[in-house]
């Protein structure tokens, strides 16, 4: 269904969802998945694939995901492909009616498992436009609402919107870190035989500060040689060093990173005072940039898709110095890389607008990046730097 011209215009025949912005601007259309309403930040993602994992992922707590690509739905989904049993996006938009699933990996079809997650799904809408709104105008705040009735309180909804304060100061990660320590035994995944369990003996040991983490970035730190203990994201400097970590690891997360930052950054400044190695992985790549004495900004759209290219910069690299790299991001908030102090490299930018996708401390082992090398779009390009990080631990 097509955005409708009037804001307040009187519910379309069959519609039984619709999304409303804080600016009154309404669109219907068929909903799936669980009934309510939940209000956030609607951004876009432009992932052909993947799309469990994009709402399963805590990054997106907090935000409706528009998704760019029409056919959303059609391989089911699975128990394998979950990343985080915690919160994760609130809701998604598609263009097209979900199909039956077509996938030999297909355990359940989608709208089932969106309703028993608890997440809303509204189908029928222009997902280009959508994304082209936010293009220019921002990511907005809305409200997602599936009643099959039909029945909505459309003022209700957009002062609901309206009041809602937004991402920019919000510290979601406690939100959805783990509550207790824990070891990590997943490793890599094999059609037909799922995940396998390396065994732990010699292998260095690194500490995972869970802000909201991907499961899939621990089985590759398991995959690169690592054995991985995930501790929560409040953990202090004490309780992480007691674990007698060879390197800590920065989980990506939700929200603000300057939120987030004001129990983590501390401790992650102690961190690096005791040399010890360091590697993050989006939020966890900002709060590193953070302690070493950068700024953080919201930006107006983010960065959302499998397809982001990414060169290596710095003139650190060697021969590979300006290679490219094809990335997965997920982030509304970015290092700003004119704060970047005296010896903090930038390491990676964005060669979609130049921002900054990577930094190294000069004089430490400590190293972050703002995309997902976890996700494997290229689909080895960024695994070097699991390899990287651990390959100093030893």
């Amino acid at each position: 269904m097509a955005d409708p011209a009037s804001t307040h215009a009187s519910t379309p025949e069959g519609a039984t969802a619709v999304l409303v912005f804080a600016d009154g601007h309404v669109a219907y259309g068929r909903g799936f998945g669980a009934t309510g309403e939940a209000v956030g930040e609607l951004c876009f993602n432009t992932s052909m694939t993947g799309y469990q994992e994009v709402m399963t992922d805590p990054s997106y707590a907090g935000q409706v995901v528009c998704f760019t690509f029409p056919h959303i739905g059609n391989v089911g989904t699975n128990s394998e492909d979950v990343e985080g049993a915690v919160d994760s996006a609130l809701g998604c938009v598609v263009r097209e009616d979900v199909t039956d699933p077509s996938n030999f990996r297909s355990m359940g079809d989608f709208p089932e498992w969106m309703k028993a997650k608890g997440k809303i799904g509204i189908a029928g809408l222009d997902t280009r436009a959508l994304t082209r709104r936010i293009r220019i105008q921002g990511a907005p705040n809305v409200v997602i609402a599936h009643n099959p009735d039909g029945q909505f309180d459309i003022d209700a909804l957009v002062a609901k919107a309206a009041a809602w304060s937004g991402l920019e100061g919000l510290d979601l990660a406690k939100d959805v870190s783990r509550e207790i320590s824990e070891g990590w035994t997943g490793g890599h995944w094999m059609l037909g035989s799922g995940y396998d369990e390396p065994g732990a003996d010699g292998r260095p040991h690194v500490v995972a500060m869970d802000f909201g983490a991907k499961d899939n970035i621990f089985r590759n730190l398991v995959r690169a040689g690592a054995k991985v203990t995930v501790v929560p994201a409040e953990a202090s400097y004490d309780e992480i060093m007691a674990l007698k970590p060879d390197g800590v690891f920065l989980s990506n997360g939700p929200g603000d990173p300057a939120a987030t930052g004001v129990y983590a950054v501390p401790v992650i400044k102690a961190l690096l005072d005791a040399d010890v190695p360091l590697f993050g992985i989006c939020l966890g790549h900002q709060m590193l940039a953070l302690a070493a004495g950068a700024k953080t900004a919201k930006m107006f759209q983010g960065h959302r898709g499998a397809n982001h290219p990414v060169q290596r910069v710095g003139g650190i690299w060697g021969e590979t110095e300006g290679l490219v790299e094809i990335t997965s991001m997920n982030h509304g908030f970015a290092v700003d890389g004119e704060t970047l102090p005296e010896g903090v490299i930038e390491t990676h930018k964005s060669l979609f607008d130049g921002t900054n996708c990577g930094i190294a401390i000069t004089g430490k082992k400590a190293f972050g990046v703002q995309y997902h090398p976890e996700a494997s779009p290229g689909p080895m390009d960024s695994f070097y730097l699991f390899e990287k990080f651990v390959g100093e631990l030893g």
